[in-house]
């Protein structure tokens, strides 16, 4: 099970969106959800610097660009799961 600090949330939508990004790069990955999370909470900070943050641009794309997005972003800083 997948603890995730519900304060880092402005609100449900945020938190939605946080585990679809989870869920569709664990797949992509084919991993488990719990060591995407780990990756981007863990190893770095990219679920509270950048997914939650963007969420309002990044809802708004496809999910093949929004899981190449964040994919290429933990390339670029280095994370892998």
């Amino acid at each position: 099970m997948i603890k995730i600090k519900n304060e880092k949330f402005q609100n449900e939508n945020e938190l939605e969106f946080a585990i679809f990004c989870i869920e569709n790069i664990a797949e992509q990955l084919n991993v488990s959800a719990e060591k995407v999370y780990d990756a981007l909470t863990q190893k770095s900070d990219i679920l509270y610097s950048y997914i939650v943050p963007c969420y309002e641009v990044l809802h708004t794309q496809g999910k093949e660009y929004i899981v190449h997005d964040i994919l290429d972003l933990m390339k670029e800083r280095g994370v892998s799961v």
